[in-house]
């Protein structure tokens, strides 16, 4: 039985669902392979991810190559109630709603779990994370997992290291058509679409800081400087650091760009990235969001701490008034603010990063022999061969046509291989 907020809420849903299936000629076509192949019959998928429509999409997918689904969402605001409603309409399990408490988010985790699945579909880490500290006896189940995220990548490599990761995973997020592609251009778009409609005001000449410089970092931070904005980065690591300088950015450490920044993003994947130190340097009207997969690199807390006052400015803004009458804007509870104040990625993007899932689902059955645990390696790189396939299909529904190598020209490059 599912658990949503209103299953008479499926029409508004499933034109979401049909606006983006045809945008996503990827998904379609692997959709149109799966139904004549079924490589997921008997197959349970558990899928935490992100419940909006572009996902809801891919659950079609997986469950017309025969896949049993049992869906919840990956973060407390992303969760889009028609959206559930649509796939509940149509047959799928769907464990989640919009605004959920913590308690009601951790039951879709456990409800998922508690199906008995053959693969995970992950985003952030929490769905593997629990099913190893509370579901032990279920883990013989699992064939594998696909993670979508450099967040959750991070928590599964600390799980590996420690010898307490006891299942193959995919890191889907480091395959080149996702992490390129989604993290670069998808997170440039989205988050600006987020803060921009939430927050009705001009980015052009103001002082934008973004924190971390990672493939999210470079298309917020490119995003930000096409819209006028005169850009400050924030980082540690001192290559990527080099890397902004020689884009054309300032660099500083945050606690001189909290002084000059109008607002403020944090795209690191780490803890306590905006701390009290920084908000009492602030600029009255600072703006903060997060970009970063969990709502701990604003630290929403110190905020609380040090506030006079906290009352809502506008929808999905928090206002905190300090000593002294300074305010500082929080967006969507310093939560991933592309998803919890806009529609995330746009569909074409997510398109790609889908289909390199539903390929690597298929993949992990296909092969669970030589992947299984019992060969004692955990982390698996995506194929080649499944970016590979991804790429010449994207350019084919662009009409793009590329060269090939001559038998010449191959051997010249890699000898008689």
């Amino acid at each position: 039985m599912s658990e949503i907020r209103n299953e008479a809420l499926w029409e508004s849903g499933e034109l979401k669902i049909d606006w983006v299936r045809h945008h996503m000629p990827l998904l379609e076509g692997l959709e149109k392979d799966f139904r004549q192949t079924k490589p997921f019959r008997g197959i349970k998928i558990a899928l935490s991810v992100h419940l909006e429509a572009k996902t809801a999409h891919l659950c079609e997918v997986l469950a017309e190559g025969g896949a049993e689904m049992y869906i919840t969402g990956s973060n407390p605001l992303s969760t889009r109630d028609d959206v559930a409603a649509a796939l509940v309409h149509e047959g799928l399990n769907v464990y989640a709603v919009h605004g959920a408490t913590p308690g009601e988010y951790e039951s879709g985790i456990r409800r998922v779990i508690e199906a008995g699945p053959n693969i995970i579909i992950d985003d952030g880490g929490d769905l593997v994370t629990m099913i190893h500290e509370n579901y032990p006896e279920l883990i013989g189940n699992v064939i594998g997992g696909c993670e979508e995220t450099t967040t959750g990548i991070l928590r599964l490599q600390t799980m590996d290291r420690e010898k307490r990761l006891l299942f193959p995973m995919m890191l889907v997020n480091d395959a080149a058509c996702k992490h390129f592609f989604d993290n670069r251009y998808g997170t440039g778009q989205s988050v600006w679409d987020g803060i921009n409609r939430t927050t009705n005001l001009i980015v052009a000449g103001k002082y934008v800081v973004v924190a971390g410089y990672g493939w999210c970092g470079k298309g917020v931070a490119m995003r930000a400087k096409g819209l006028g904005a005169k850009v400050i980065v924030t980082e540690v690591d001192p290559i990527k650091a080099m890397e902004a300088v020689m884009d054309g950015f300032s660099v500083m450490p945050m606690s001189e760009a909290a002084m000059t920044g109008d607002i403020f993003i944090t795209v690191t994947g780490c803890e306590r990235v905006i701390t009290k130190e920084h908000f009492l340097k602030m600029k009255d009207g600072a703006i903060c969001c997060n970009a970063g997969h969990f709502d701990c690199e604003v630290s929403v807390t110190d905020l609380k701490e040090i506030a006079e006052s906290e009352a809502p400015a506008r929808q999905n803004i928090m206002k905190y008034v300090l000593p002294g009458g300074k305010k500082i804007y929080v967006l969507a509870e310093g939560r991933l603010v592309n998803l919890a104040a806009g529609d995330g990625h746009p569909a074409e993007i997510m398109d790609m990063s889908f289909a390199i899932q539903a390929l690597s689902a298929r993949y992990l059955v296909e092969n669970r022999d030589s992947i299984s645990r019992e060969t004692g390696k955990m982390l698996h790189t995506v194929p080649e061969s499944i970016d590979r396939e991804v790429a010449f299909r994207k350019l084919k529904d662009w009409g793009v046509g590329i060269d090939t190598l001559t038998e010449q020209q191959r051997i010249y490059l890699y000898g008689n291989l």
